[in-house]
């Protein structure tokens, strides 16, 4: 063997073996947490690792839209409490755990979780950050973390009560009750239920179809559903009209009229 070929092969093993992977098909990309023997539990490493993962998909220009999936049969079981265990308020505070949650919360482009298997407590925080989610029928989702003496600290309560209510947000908090991915469906907490070991196939014909939609108007949409929630009815509103309005100012916008005039398929350029 060649020492091109092995530096290649030993590039290939190391990045196999990353606890986080970075994958591209065509306009999508992967990102997949890869600790399984670890259940994907959230260690520093795997922190840094989606950061900089969603870093690099969200800078890359002819990336559309990401996934974010666990693997085959877990997403991720929650923070690793070897991390946690042995730390005061000032040294958990001194992680900064929330900036490592910022490439993700505050991605420009469309996001879609994959989920199947456990998806807890920080798990479960990192899916309700994405724009869609699509559960199979064998994920189990739940913010169990009072078990072990704490509370969700990254958006576990406040994306869950907004997403659910009072009453099933504080079954799972309060009671450590973990929701079924066919109950999460029927809640809304999730966009789409698939077939068990089918979720990341779902997510993925999902994504197809953003990646055929025009980018700004995709990205005018996650802005409005991101700012307009926390706002009063009327200011939300006028966000909207606003968003709507500048639209009408990019070349996509007059394709896709006139494509839906003539009946045919447009060609959106993202102008």
């Amino acid at each position: 063997m060649s020492e091109q070929t092995q530096d290649q092969q030993q590039n290939q093993d190391k990045t196999l073996s990353a606890p986080v992977r970075v994958e591209r098909e065509g306009p999508i990309g992967l990102v997949v947490m890869n600790r399984p023997e670890k259940r994907n539990a959230l260690d520093l490493a795997m922190r840094r690792g989606i950061a900089s993962a969603f870093q690099e998909l969200s800078n890359d220009p002819n990336i559309l839209v990401i996934i974010v999936t666990g693997g085959d049969k877990v997403f991720a079981a929650g923070a690793d409490l070897k991390l946690l265990v042995d730390k005061d308020s000032q040294q958990v505070a001194e992680l900064n755990l929330p900036g490592y949650w910022e490439p993700v919360a505050n991605c420009q482009k469309p996001v879609i979780a994959a989920v199947n298997g456990y998806c807890l407590g920080a798990g479960s925080e990192l899916m309700m950050m994405c724009d869609v989610i699509v559960v199979d029928k064998s994920a189990r989702i739940g913010q169990p973390e009072a078990n072990v003496g704490i509370m969700p600290g990254a958006g576990g309560t406040q994306r869950l009560v907004r997403a659910i209510g009072k009453p099933v947000a504080s079954l799972m908090l309060m009671c450590g009750e973990m929701l079924t991915g066919e109950r999460a469906y029927q809640l809304g907490l999730a966009s789409d239920l698939a077939e068990e070991g089918q979720a990341l196939d779902r997510a993925r014909q999902l994504a197809l179809r953003v990646t055929a939609m025009p980018p700004k108007a995709i990205g005018s949409i996650k802005r409005t559903l991101a700012q307009g929630p926390d706002l009063p009815l009327q200011e939300a509103l006028s966000l909207e009209h606003q968003a709507f309005l500048q639209l009408f100012d990019t070349a996509d916008q007059t394709e896709g009229m006139q494509a839906f005039i003539e009946k045919r398929k447009p060609n959106f350029t993202g102008k």
